[in-house]
């Protein structure tokens, strides 16, 4: 392991399975997935069977209400433990280059682990690494339990840098053919390619240290926002996984006190990836509400008031288009429900993106018993199919310009939880690493 504090950055050693490995059954998507298809998790299941899997060593958040949490995370951790104790890993102490591919695009990234001493997911932060989106602190105890006493870590944290000129990640896919190749498999479900190579030329790491050095340098920095001299450097923003690396954080506070600073828990385990690379798109993250109380539509014009108006579409496609090219002074949000579609038209919006409008509405909703359950969903056409069963009601959102994202965050802190989500849900990231933590 190399620490270098000045960016929070430790080259750790990483684990990986050996290579009898079946890894189209080990490597299995983010747990926080398909949270309201259960049957995508019963057919990972049926493909994994009896092999060794990410799929037995992490909790599919589609089960947590299911009232066995407790008996869950044994297994989970006592399959760690059985993992470890009959060889499957191999041990590699360097930086890892990936490639993922997926629906025609390549995201490139980089997996490394940051120091948690330098991260600070609370409204306000001004740490070197931040959360973009609000962390819903209640969702931590759960996740909190699977990680106390855990060996191992996986992560489908994903960290952004901006970095245009493409100084930390682009030289070695420029050097690729001179890297060792790791892995190179197919995923399961139809969810693209991945690639691993391992970084084993120390000058090569010495660039990515350097130029992710650079980044951090304060007159960098400021002069790439045009920011006062004296801004705290932000070079770390959280894309996927915001409330894991909090999780992990969380976990570091109360456990540091008792283990000392050297301890592996202090670090995470992440893929950074540029937001400037060509196949990182940002989507949005709709709204679906569940078994629905009382008429939502008069709560929503007792909470916006006259700046209320719904307008009725004439099918799926003028929907789109509405929300797609939205409206001077106005934040447009698709609506599905059993009847058909429309848009939620709001004017003198309180809040700088139409998700923020939307979300301060709902947790209101929920909170006052307006529907029995929210989720957040990724994909077009899974919004669209879960408004339209009885009792839903779907939102339909915009994205965000992913150039926008290091200045808004910078500027204004974290933005509404679930605003973008980078790809949609079988674009996302695979287990496949994993990392000692105890």
């Amino acid at each position: 392991m190399k620490n270098f504090d000045t960016i929070g950055v430790q080259i750790a050693d990483v684990l990986l399975p050996k290579a009898s490995i079946d890894l189209q059954k080990w490597a299995t998507i983010a747990c926080d997935q398909f949270t309201s298809e259960p049957e995508y998790w019963q057919q990972v299941s049926e493909i994994v069977r009896n092999a060794p899997s990410t799929l037995n060593l992490v909790f599919p958040e589609v089960y947590l209400e299911d009232g066995d949490s407790s008996q869950r995370i044994e297994k989970i951790q006592q399959t760690m433990r059985d993992y470890i104790a009959q060889g499957l890993f191999e041990t590699l102490p360097h930086l890892l280059y990936v490639e993922r591919t997926v629906e025609g695009k390549t995201r490139k990234g980089l997996i490394l682990a940051l120091d948690l001493e330098n991260y600070d997911y609370n409204k306000g932060a001004t740490s070197l690494i931040r959360a973009t989106e609000g962390t819903i602190v209640e969702r931590l105890p759960p996740r909190m339990k699977i990680r106390l006493g855990a060996l191992l870590e996986l992560p489908h944290i994903l960290v952004l840098i901006d970095d245009p000129k493409g100084t930390v990640i682009e030289p070695l896919t420029a050097q690729k053919e001179h890297l060792t190749p790791r892995y190179d498999f197919d995923l399961m479900m139809n969810s693209g390619h991945l690639s691993g190579y391992v970084v084993e030329d120390t000058n090569l790491e010495f660039q990515v240290v350097a130029a992710l050095e650079e980044l951090a340098r304060p007159e960098v920095f400021t002069a790439k926002y045009g920011l006062p001299e004296d801004t705290p450097v932000l070079l770390f923003a959280m894309g996927d996984g915001n409330h894991s690396l909090a999780t992990a954080k969380a976990i570091w506070e109360k456990i540091k006190p008792q283990v000392g600073m050297n301890h592996p828990a202090r670090y995470a385990l992440v893929e950074i990836e540029n937001v400037h690379d060509s196949g990182l798109a940002f989507e949005p993250i709709h709204r679906v509400l569940f078994d629905l109380q009382r008429n939502i539509f008069a709560d929503m014009r007792a909470f916006y008031g006259n700046r209320y108006a719904y307008r009725p579409a004439a099918n799926e496609a003028e929907m789109r288009i509405r929300v797609t090219q939205g409206a001077s002074g106005q934040h447009v949000i698709g609506v599905i429900t059993p009847e058909g579609f429309g848009t939620l038209e709001i004017t003198e919006p309180s809040s700088n993106l139409p998700v923020g409008t939307l979300q301060a509405f709902l947790d209101d909703f929920v909170k006052n018993g307006g529907a029995v359950k929210i989720d957040y969903v990724h994909g077009d056409d899974t919004v669209v199919r879960l408004g339209k069963q009885p009792g839903h009601i779907g939102f339909f959102l915009p994205g965000m310009d992913k150039s926008d994202l290091f200045k808004t965050v910078i500027l204004d802190g974290a933005l509404p939880r679930k605003t973008f989500s980078m790809g949609h849900a079988h674009e996302k990231r695979f287990y496949m690493e994993a990392r000692r933590i105890a």
